[in-house]
């Protein structure tokens, strides 16, 4: 049976606090903490572990505790998955000489423009939420968070170990912010926005620079998460993350569902949502669902057969194929003189 990651438990029972704060239903299990996300789905939390949950857990919190829908990420080396990456800095010497010359270019107008600083959880509270509205709304996903929410969620991280808030500032104006958590090694990044008014000024690369350099520089921190891959976002989203010097970390996220909803997890069941969704553009709940559904579909198909995500193609061309795929069998073929 899978067990929690030793090195993690506390810190991740802190994080795990965080949202049963903000009002979500919080379990744990063998292998992690798992919060209710929308009804009866739960996701896999600190989001940056992977984890094996044993059959006779996922049977448990499907039946026993009444979830409709499970989300994890998986090692890249598990059975069933949809192969999916993190995007992750474990650069312990990243700097700028990490960036392309255009990023560093960008990174240095913006540090030119916005000073870049801690600032207190209660200033994100009261004036993140501005950033985060405009965030969503050039993301084509506006409505899909409310004031009141952002609110509660930096709130609920006042006075727990490990979290903090970071600002890109100028004259005083908030531009860009994080929120951070500490989890054993592992700087978290859960949420990140910024004005459209910063952007051009690149208050954007800024932040994410040197909050990353800041945080790798930390005694014992191995590494800085920022997110996993979306179920409905564009592919565009991350492309930024990866400019700035971040890379996509492969892994396998694995989506689970009741027994009661296979007969509907279906391709032709997909198709349907499909169509739903594109005569609802802008439907949050309806967005995730049809990407819960993607993601399980694609996930049972053998990992040769799978599409790629974008920012994995590079990394997994010619002789970096995923391995477990075709091309990675026939070289491991070749290298033990089973062929030519």
């Amino acid at each position: 049976m899978a067990t929690m990651h030793d090195d993690g438990t506390s810190a991740a029972a802190v994080f795990a606090e965080w949202f049963r704060r903000q009002g979500y239903r919080v379990l744990r299990t063998a292998s992690s903490y798992w919060y209710e996300a929308g009804p009866r789905v739960y996701q896999a939390i600190p989001y940056h572990w992977t984890i094996e949950p044993a059959k006779a857990e996922l049977r448990s919190l499907l039946l026993a505790h009444g979830a409709m829908a499970l989300r994890y990420s998986a090692p890249l080396r598990a059975p069933l998955g949809k192969v999916s990456y993190h995007i992750v800095c474990e650069d312990p010497a990243y700097d700028l000489s990490s960036l392309s010359r255009q990023a560093r270019q960008n990174v240095c107008r913006g540090l030119d423009y916005a000073r870049v600083e801690p600032i207190p959880l209660s200033r994100l509270a009261e004036e993140g939420w501005a950033l985060r509205a405009d965030s969503l709304e050039r993301q084509g996903r506006a409505g899909a968070e409310d004031a009141a929410w952002w609110r509660r969620l930096c709130e609920s991280a006042q006075g727990l170990p490990g979290f903090e808030a970071w600002g890109a500032l100028h004259d005083g104006q908030l531009l860009a912010s994080f929120l951070a958590f500490s989890c054993a090694g592992c700087y978290t990044l859960p949420y990140e926005q910024s004005a459209s008014a910063g952007l051009q000024h690149r208050a954007n690369n800024a932040i994410f620079f040197a909050v990353t350099q800041a945080a790798l520089e930390r005694p014992g921190m191995a590494s800085v998460f920022f997110c996993l891959q979306s179920l409905d976002a564009p592919p565009s989203m991350d492309q930024f993350k990866l400019r700035m010097g971040l890379t996509a970390k492969a892994v396998r996220q694995r989506v689970v569902f009741h027994p009661w909803l296979a007969p509907l997890c279906t391709r032709a069941g997909h198709a349907l949502l499909r169509r739903l969704l594109a005569s609802r553009p802008g439907q949050h709940t309806l967005a995730k669902a049809e990407g819960m559904l993607r993601f399980y579909l694609e996930g049972r198909r053998p990992v040769q057969e799978q599409d790629l995500p974008e920012p994995l193609r590079d990394q997994f061309a010619g002789p970096a194929a995923v391995p477990g795929s075709e091309g990675a069998h026939r070289r491991a073929r070749r290298g033990a003189g089973l062929a030519g």
